[in-house]
């Protein structure tokens, strides 16, 4: 994969007040760029003119904490082309006497400030025009999990729910809630899901997946078949008794071979097979990102797995003089292909939100995954190679 880095040297805010209606702003964007507007919770359309009449030009679209949009934009010279999409935009307020529980590590992230966030980067950036309009019509898909989910925004870590709205047209939002270390308990008790339900429209969805770190909870009562089942139960109710379709996803393997060097060990115990209990009780639809991710990574064998998580040599990055060696966490191209997995599950399961993939999807099969020699990722966020919380 190539490496270099597109550091932010260049940074625009407006200040649009927060109840505006829409705001279009002509820019000349011309090198790697952030550009941020105050706004309300919410969905916004964004329409972006891309291209320049002076060059070539090649341009990437990230928004908030890195949730990938627009990939590899490429234009010729006087070539314009015009992209939209839909940006959720959130705060940790829930109401007027409750905030979400957020980790110290979170209170700088973009995804829970007041304003709206765009990262214009590329190779060879161009954009002229932006637009930004309230959007009320997409569906939302609201994520909650731990740190194989949650939008990483340090490099060179990487999660499924950020690469997945690149897959998505302008009628998807996706709502990204998970974040490093978390249980369904803690998720819970951080009031992420009341986050959740103040945002959520009937027919909105919400995707769980919960157990990397549920495993690792060892109060009375805890364990695959008791606080964990009784948690995800919970998620169940809430979010049906509001007119929302909830959706389960087992967890991704961890990347640890059995003694004959071809077969992924199982080490999440119990805590798929009581997933799978619950959604066979309640009637919940299942993504199997465990049996998907297995599948991978046996495919990609042992040497071969490690080039789909955190697996660099000392000084790769700056300020780095350890090798890192993360069997649980993906890099970029990891999540990318973890991301067709759970679109490749919807598929599955005949979710109506389908129909509004992207005109260049392709079906993806786990055994026959991309090559990563020939995926393409430039570090377009901030370098960071602390581990996240949780394993």
């Amino acid at each position: 994969m190539k490496k270099h880095y597109l550091l932010w040297g260049l940074s625009l805010l407006l200040g649009c007040p927060a109840d505006a209606e829409a705001q279009t702003c002509d820019v000349h964007i011309d090198q790697p760029q952030t550009y941020s507007v105050a706004v309300a919770d919410g969905n916004y359309r964004i329409t972006l003119t891309v291209g320049s009449r002076k060059r070539a030009a090649e341009t990437v679209i990230l928004a908030e904490s890195g949730r990938l949009f627009e990939e590899h934009v490429v234009t010729k010279k006087k070539e314009q082309r015009t992209v939209t999409f839909v940006v959720n935009k959130r705060s940790p307020q829930i109401n007027d006497k409750q905030r979400v529980r957020l980790k110290e590590r979170e209170k700088g992230y973009r995804n829970w400030d007041d304003s709206l966030t765009l990262r214009i980067c590329g190779a060879a950036p161009a954009v002229s025009r932006i637009e930004i309009v309230p959007d009320t019509s997409a569906v939302t898909l609201f994520l909650c999990g731990n740190s194989t989910v949650t939008d990483q925004e340090m490099e060179p870590y990487a999660s499924w729910g950020q690469m997945i709205p690149r897959w998505f047209d302008s009628h998807v939002a996706i709502s990204n809630h998970a974040e490093s270390g978390l249980t369904a308990r803690s998720f819970l008790a951080g009031g992420r899901l009341d986050k959740v339900l103040t945002m959520m429209r009937p027919g909105d969805y919400v995707f769980c997946e919960f157990g990397h770190n549920d495993e690792k909870e060892h109060q009375p009562g805890d364990g695959a078949w008791y606080h964990y089942v009784y948690n995800l139960k919970i998620f169940v109710d809430k979010v049906r008794a509001q007119g929302g379709h909830i959706i389960f996803c087992t967890p991704t393997q961890r990347r640890f071979f059995e003694a004959d060097g071809q077969h992924i060990k199982n080490t999440h115990g119990d805590f798929p097979a009581a997933m799978w209990s619950v959604a066979r009780r309640e009637q919940v639809p299942v993504i199997d990102l465990n049996g998907m991710t297995r599948t991978f990574f046996e495919t990609l064998g042992m040497e071969g797995s490690k080039r789909a998580l955190v697996f660099y040599p000392a000084n790769t990055y700056p300020n780095q003089p350890k090798a890192l060696a993360d069997n649980t966490h993906f890099n970029p191209f990891g999540a990318y292909e973890v991301s067709k997995m759970v679109v490749m599950g919807m598929k599955q399961l005949a979710l109506p939100v389908v129909e509004h993939l992207r005109s260049d999807w392709q079906d993806f099969d786990p055994s026959h995954p991309d090559d990563p020699a020939t995926f393409r990722w430039d570090d377009y966020r901030t370098i960071d190679t602390t581990k996240p919380d949780g394993n």
